[in-house]
């Protein structure tokens, strides 16, 4: 009888393949982000932390499994949409764990929406992300409009700068993110300027600029690749004005392009906890499976990755149910407690914001974001 009732659990279904009631078997979520290309290291912390998820899910049901696709879109925008309509294909998707840059994630969202694929991204910040109207949208870390202004007043009351250069890479992201930094910042920004994200590598114009300015913060809105190479040529140019970041540059690529030295005293903001404060074993048990420890966003997509799983658990085999428990989900992770507004924004009493610096070559927790 055992074995009658697990084939019927695991069986065909009425949904056109898309998991029937009570078919919580074969069905499939996804990762969408950066695994190749200038941004992979914050893709494949987004990637590592889910497949964990997964598959200490499936150790705890071996004949009940869940697959975890895997989409590399490089961080490039032009390539989302081809991926995502590749992924609404498959009727057993029944959520996406991403996109993880706002870039691509406002280029995809559209085909997610259409075909009512619920989509948490767990890292992309920009705020008009959630102004679309796509009901399938949800995101799980809070976005620029509370980690510009917590950027803002790092750079004002803690380190006490008059004067203030906001750079950006022109990048969905890092532009949004710079804008709210300056509106933040107001007359103490004395100077701006742009570069493009993976074409500039000479970044003189822009120091001879910083330097006649005479600010003595920059606030760079971008990735770590660049702004590694930005802070590098600073130093090398004579500049010492500190260098402050998005959770685009809080990552060891950029300790490793910028070198050592140079990356020292840098701060980067996140609208995320320090990794090592995560409940339970995770920590462990990241490290365990991927002989590192845990990046960016890892923790953050390891609960979301489990935010579906309890939904799949709990009955919710169709994209149409997932939505719609997603609407009234109440998740306590090992990051964080999951709950979304009618905009698929986390709830703003669960926002969290930390500052991190480059202390002896490692990207360390400094605080918790002051406010203005």
């Amino acid at each position: 009888m055992a074995l009658v009732a697990g084939a019927a659990a695991c069986g065909g279904d009425d949904d056109g393949g898309a998991g029937g009631d009570g078919d919580k078997c074969g069905l499939k979520i996804a990762f969408f982000g950066a695994l190749t290309g200038d941004a992979a290291n914050l893709g494949i912390n987004i990637k590592n932390g889910s497949k964990l998820a997964v598959e200490q899910y499936n150790e705890k049901n071996p004949d009940c499994k869940v697959e975890l696709m895997e989409k590399d879109s490089q961080g490039d925008e032009k390539q989302a949409p081809g991926l995502a309509r590749g992924l609404v294909g498959d009727a057993k998707l029944v959520g996406v764990v991403g996109p993880a840059f706002s870039g691509e994630t406002e280029a995809a969202a559209p085909i997610f929406q259409e075909a009512g694929v619920p989509i948490v991204t767990p890292s992309a910040t920009r705020p008009s992300l959630g102004t679309k109207g796509w009901a399938v949208f949800h995101r799980a870390v809070a976005n620029d409009d509370s980690q510009g202004p917590a950027a803002a007043a790092y750079i004002k009351n803690v380190l006490k700068a008059q004067k203030v250069f906001v750079l950006d890479d022109q990048s969905a992201y890092g532009t949004g993110l710079a804008d709210v930094v300056k509106s933040s910042l107001g007359s103490l920004v004395v100077d701006s300027d742009k570069v493009q994200r993976n074409v500039t590598k000479d970044f003189t114009p822009v120091i001879t600029k910083l330097k006649t300015s005479g600010a003595t913060a920059v606030f760079y809105g971008g990735y770590y690749q660049e702004a590694g190479l930005l802070i590098k040529q600073m130093r090398q140019q004579g500049s010492t004005a500190v260098l402050v970041g998005g959770d685009g540059v809080k990552d060891p690529g950029y300790v490793s392009t910028a070198g050592k030295e140079n990356a020292e005293g840098t701060r980067m903001t996140c609208p995320c906890a320090p990794t090592t404060a995560a409940k339970g074993t995770f920590v462990t048990d990241y490290k365990a499976k991927w002989n590192q420890d845990a990046g960016t966003y890892s923790d953050v997509a390891y609960d979301v990755a489990n935010i579906f799983l309890e939904g799949i658990k709990a009955g919710n085999t169709t994209k149409a149910k997932m939505q719609e428990y997603l609407k009234t989900v109440s998740y306590t992770g090992i990051a964080n407690t999951y709950k979304f507004t009618d905009k698929g924004e986390l709830d703003a009493s669960l926002f969290i914001v930390w500052v991190f610096k480059v202390e002896g070559g490692e990207v360390v927790p400094d605080q918790a974001a002051p406010k203005l």
